[in-house]
């Protein structure tokens, strides 16, 4: 396969229909696609909340307390939604312009993409079930076995809990080739992933080098410099909330601020790269299972 034609096609692709932006944003969503530093300190309430709470019945409270259960599901079922949709969209779109497609259409696309979601779902579903298993038998096995055997049974559980990166990094380019296969090849749920499963078999060579070029050498290194400007932030605030102890709020509310303004950027650039290892992704695919000629 040629890796260079993989990239560059993808490269044009997602700069001449930047609505696959979008839809790398909304891939986002439901994905740990980066991460940002987690700051814990303690603010105080103000005064007229904590008096409410310390006025306020138990039932009042429970009823609080259930309503926030509720959003929060309401917030998680909208975020996995749209994350699913938008991995669907950049699937199809990639898949359709380089089938030939001229423009681009968010209606077009978000329509088209909720045929696939709940098979996209159910193999997410599916692929976290079995990995919530795994590691919970690794946890459950290595409790016991170092109970039995007074502490020997965690030296060898260690190579154990080691092997666990390559098999992530297996599982998670399986999902990405099964949701391919499943949008491109209209397939269900197992199809799809016997699929999947059949391209890496094949070519693990291949997957193996774009998988170092996307996950490590892209999209490592991007989602590095991309966040930078938020260590910067950290960085700056740091030392005045360190000096200022328990007068620190204000410089919080700076960073805060800052942290704002810099958001949508953060957003827009991490929907881009997304974009771009999703379209690779799915020219790899493409690529492997029916080679064409580029056709520029």
């Amino acid at each position: 396969m040629d890796f260079g034609a993989v990239l560059s096609r993808a490269w044009k692709i997602i700069w001449r229909h930047k609505i696959l932006w979008v839809f790398g944003i909304l891939a986002g969503c439901g994905s740990a696609s980066y991460s940002t530093p987690n700051i814990s300190y303690q603010i105080d309430l103000p005064y007229t909340v904590q008096n409410f709470f310390d006025q306020a019945s138990p039932g009042l409270i429970t009823l609080i307390i259930i309503a926030g259960v509720l959003v929060t599901l309401a917030l998680i079922c909208l975020v996995v939604f749209l994350g699913t949709i938008g991995r669907i969209g950049l699937i199809r779109g990639t898949q359709l312009v380089d089938q030939g497609k001229e423009t681009l259409g968010f209606g077009e696309l978000f329509r088209g993409s909720m045929r696939y979601f709940w098979r996209v779902f159910a193999l997410a579903l599916l692929l976290a079930v079995f990995s919530i298993v795994v590691i919970g038998g690794l946890l459950v096995l290595g409790v016991f076995g170092t109970i039995i055997t007074l502490g020997l049974g965690l030296l060898c559980l260690i190579p154990l809990l080691c092997l666990l990166i390559p098999v992530g990094w297996l599982l998670s380019v399986l999902f990405t080739q099964a949701s391919i296969a499943i949008v491109v090849d209209e397939v269900g749920v197992m199809e799809g992933l016997a699929r999947g499963w059949e391209v890496i078999k094949k070519n693990f060579g291949s997957i193996l080098v774009m998988a170092l070029i996307l996950v490590i050498g892209l999209g490592a290194i991007a989602a590095f410099i991309i966040a930078a400007p938020l260590g910067m932030i950290l960085v700056a605030v740091l030392p005045a909330a360190i000096t200022l102890g328990d007068q620190a709020s204000t410089a919080w509310w700076v960073a805060g601020l800052c942290f704002l303004v810099y958001l949508p950027v953060l957003l827009l650039l991490m929907g881009i790269l997304r974009a771009y290892i999703d379209s690779a992704w799915t020219l790899t695919y493409l690529r492997l299972t029916r080679p064409i000629e580029e056709t520029g």
